[in-house]
């Protein structure tokens, strides 16, 4: 059995300045590429991801019967539930697999972007559809005991801990409102998204101050669908944008490298990203960008 010591990424990002190098990002920031780490299992459909120390923890949608549209809503549903299974892949600095919690009950099978504070892993589990439902889990890391912490009558993509005020944000489908939670699941309070830029699909807090997320936002472009990816800080409080830029490297898929989970992080020198654009078998990619 591995022991998981796990600090808190809000705790040791307090000082490194990291928000205040990615406001000096722009378009025309040159994203390296540096490292592609091989999985050695199936991904499936990865959602959100973070990293301490030399593990990540990556959670997956696996699909096994794709929902579909209805031509007419149903029950205030505009497609059905499908059918799937949820998934917390723990991996090694080499891409091998630790570990893998299943999470989901019934209808609700898809996790989002996770947050990790100094205490537990938070991961929102919803159904695969818009204005449905989803639970939230709190897991331990030590133990892997898998908590139900508290239901939400919402698709809440993905979530950020605030364990300094004991507070959890989430984000909806599409990312259109954002929520505010204590961490028994009362609502505290509820704001509507003002930016239309990028529908966001993996939040990390990266100060006291401070979010960073990452997504995408499919554009129409003649028959066929372009991805624009990117980047954008947010103040913890009024999740006003307080910087944000296009990310245009793509995939060996050809996607671009923010449309599933990211993880960014502050290096001496550089801005590193951690990301898995790919679904099923597929590898995480490193990007890098020389600090000024």
């Amino acid at each position: 059995m591995v022991s998981t010591v796990l600090a808190s990424p809000d705790e040791s990002k307090l000082s490194d300045g990291l928000s205040e190098e990615f406001s000096n990002l722009s378009r025309d920031t040159d994203w390296k590429k540096v490292e592609e780490l091989d999985l050695d299992f199936n991904i499936h459909h990865p959602q959100g991801m973070a990293k301490i120390g030399d593990r990540f923890y990556i959670s997956s949608v696996e699909i096994i019967e794709k929902p579909e549209k209805y031509e007419e809503p149903k029950d205030g549903y505009d497609r059905s539930a499908g059918k799937g299974v949820g998934h917390l892949f723990i991996v090694d600095e080499k891409g091998n697999l630790i570990e893998d919690l299943k999470l989901g009950e019934g209808d609700m099978y898809h996790p989002g972007g996770i947050a990790i504070d100094g205490k537990s892993i938070w991961v929102p589990v919803a159904e695969y559809r818009p204005d449905s439902k989803s639970l939230i889990y709190k897991i331990n890391p030590e133990s892997k005991k898998i908590e139900e912490a508290f239901e939400v009558d919402d698709h809440i993509g993905g979530v950020v801990s605030d364990e300094m005020n004991n507070k959890l944000y989430g984000v909806n489908w599409g990312s259109r409102d954002f929520y505010e939670w204590n961490e028994n699941g009362k609502q505290k309070a509820i704001k509507e998204n003002p930016s239309h830029f990028i529908d966001y699909q993996d939040c990390e807090g990266v100060d006291e101050n401070n979010l960073l997320c990452s997504g995408i936002a499919e554009l129409p472009n003649g028959d066929d669908v372009y991805e624009l990816g990117g980047l954008a800080l947010l103040d913890r409080k009024s999740k006003e944008i307080k910087h944000e830029i296009p990310i245009t490297q793509r995939s060996p898929q050809n996607h671009t490298i923010t449309r599933n989970p990211v993880f960014v992080e502050k290096t001496k020198d550089s801005l590193k990203l951690f990301a898995v654009p790919d679904d099923d078998q597929t590898s995480l990619l490193v990007y890098e960008a020389k600090l000024k």
